[in-house]
């Protein structure tokens, strides 16, 4: 049969078509298999990789846990292929946050025991322990989260009422930020605290109680230790308020958690902080044996999440590590220790140069002798350890930066050399301008919405001067040349969000005060995401290994809702996180 010429024509067309087609794909198949194999792609992202000269790429490829090319979408797809793609869809993507001091355990603790976070008054507070009560029938009764500060009546409480109630069964409840709490006569008995009781470093209050009081209050037996003697009037008993070390006296009786109620807590405080944007967390003040779980759990890899231990100052920590030294895994970092050189300055506990001006007669106290800390500067220096100290009152900072740069100048072999040993002053809360050259060798670690918390009162505890000098953080970031931010969660919200929001705008969740608080002491937006990724990053020792988006770092990154560098900074606190990744695995998405 003959092939007309048209059939003829068609034919050979397709033929060639075919061909072309064949070899096309001969191509595509060759170039795909040319392309490196990598375990994730992100594309289409607005990233920050705050890199040394704060960059910006829309596309990265991750394998093995760690970002492996950085670049625009036709760089990374012309030179890698994935089996999951991540479409970021113009997000803004940053390096995974970091919150440089926190109490991440004790945060896991608390959400199994009573919060009284945001409590109006002390009614409130006693009703919410009659609630837990009812449905918590435990040995002991533990809360956390009340502030004077915040209710009508601006004073401390006291236990009568929780005695009443509570005769029997040991009440313990800590002020908001752990530097002070009350105690109901039970739980004042288990600890043997009484008139006579001495405590160094802290303060047991003492009540006057009246005859009609006493009738009043006629089941009220608990005097000098728990001995039960006749009353008389008028009649000095412990008002149940204990602060600072005093706090600890009745703290070392509560019954120790199991290991199952330890596993609860780190992993309830992991899953709230994946769903902010943590991947690491600097827990400051943990002992061996919450730090040995966390270390067993993360092996199992049941927790994820990073962690920065800081040792507590104490007997057993420094018997054991300052004989091993410190101990490294990627997910742990054992390497410093936690000093408390204070307390607060709501409670009155920071330690001042000058008494406070809303109680004259107080001037605040170190919470140990200097010479603890200066033998303990010199002890952990020689191991390798760095040293971290809590100091919030002008008096404290300039006691513990002497120390510092006595031990850090004396003992360096390289100079100026004492920045490289990154120790670090802990809220850095009160500082005498004349003492701001000091941290030109030391890492101020701060916590942004502390200022806006604090700022409603913390006027009337330091007067109108004295107060430009607290919360100073920008004045700290041009002497250090760095900040490193956090929350102090739980004493605030684990959000760093709020931290981004309070240290830019200087306002509270409330949008107050519209102009924001001591403005000259603002971050930038800039500074701000350094202080929460990278900056964060180097005061752990760890600025090769995370806090940015470069090759070879692990690849801990957050997408957010709104993009926080450009957004109006009003929107900030409510951004939600969409998702979070550690080592390339993503651990959290909104739902």
């Amino acid at each position: 049969m003959q092939v007309s010429r048209y059939k003829y024509q068609f034919i050979k067309r397709t033929s060639l078509l075919e061909k072309s087609i064949f070899f096309i794909l001969i191509f595509f198949i060759a170039s795909c298999s040319s392309k490196q194999s990598v375990d994730l792609i992100l594309h289409n992202g607005m990233i920050y990789t705050v890199d040394s000269s704060f960059s910006n790429a829309e596309c990265f490829a991750v394998k093995d846990g760690k970002f492996v090319a950085i670049g625009s979408n036709e760089e990374i797809f012309s030179k890698y292929k994935s089996d999951k793609i991540l479409d970021a869809k113009g997000k803004a993507v940053y390096p995974g946050f970091i919150d440089s001091h926190c109490h991440f355990y004790g945060y896991g603790e608390g959400l199994q025991t009573l919060n009284l976070v945001g409590t109006k008054s002390f009614d409130e507070v006693i009703e919410k322990v009659i609630e837990y009560a009812k449905i918590n029938k435990s040995e002991w009764i533990i809360g956390r989260g009340w502030d004077q500060n915040d209710w009508d009546i601006k004073e401390y409480p006291t236990r009568y009422e929780l005695e009443k109630l509570f005769p029997n069964t040991p009440v313990f409840l800590e002020r908001i930020d752990g530097h002070a709490a009350v105690a109901n006569g039970a739980a004042l008995k288990k600890a043997k605290i009484g008139l006579d009781t001495k405590v160094s470093g802290g303060i047991i209050e003492i009540d006057l109680i009246t005859k009609d009081e006493g009738e009043k209050y006629d089941w009220l037996k608990f005097e000098n230790g728990g001995e039960k003697k006749p009353i008389h009037y008028p009649l000095s008993i412990t008002s149940g308020i204990l602060v600072d070390n005093a706090v600890d006296l009745v703290k070392k009786e509560i019954p120790k958690p199991s290991k199952e109620s330890i596993k609860n807590a780190l992993l309830a405080a992991q899953k709230n902080c994946f769903a902010v944007g943590l991947t690491t967390v600097d827990d400051a003040g943990l002992e061996k044996k919450i730090i040995d779980n966390i270390d067993e759990l993360q092996k199992s890899g049941e927790l994820k999440m990073r962690i920065y231990a800081m040792l507590t100052d104490n007997k057993e920590n420094a018997d054991f590590y300052l004989k091993t030294g410190p101990y490294k895994t990627d997910k742990l970092n054992v390497r410093s220790f936690k000093f408390y050189a204070d307390g607060a300055l709501g409670s009155r506990g920071a330690c001042l140069l000058h008494p406070y001006s809303d109680k004259p007669e107080q001037q605040g106290f170190l919470l140990s002798k200097a010479e603890h800390y200066d033998s303990a500067a010199a002890m952990i220096y020689g191991k390798g350890f760095q040293m971290n100290t809590h100091c919030i009152g002008d008096s404290a900072s300039r006691l513990i930066s002497k120390i510092y740069l006595k031990n850090l100048v004396s003992k360096s072999t390289v100079s100026p050399a004492p920045i490289l040993s990154r120790w670090r002053i802990e809220h850095a809360q009160v500082i005498n301008k004349d003492d701001l050259s000091f941290y030109s060798a030391i890492i101020p670690s701060v916590q942004p919405t502390h200022a806006t918390s604090d700022m409603y009162w913390a006027k009337d505890r330091l007067g109108d001067d004295r107060v430009k000098e607290a919360y100073a953080y920008n004045e700290l970031l041009k002497a250090a040349g760095m900040i490193a931010l956090g929350t102090d969660f739980p004493v605030e919200n684990i959000n760093p969000m709020y931290t981004f929001y309070a240290a830019v705008a200087r306002k509270d969740l409330k949008g107050f005060p519209q102009n924001g608080f001591q403005m000259e002491n603002a971050l930038s937006r800039e500074n701000t995401l350094r202080g929460m990724t990278i900056w964060g990053a180097f005061a752990n020792f760890e600025e090769k290994e995370k806090g940015s988006i470069e090759i070879g770092k692990f690849a801990d990154f957050v997408i957010l809702e709104n993009d926080i560098m450009k957004c109006e900074i009003d929107k900030t606190p409510e951004t939600k996180v969409l998702f979070t990744f550690l080592n390339g695995e993503q651990v959290y998405e909104k739902k």
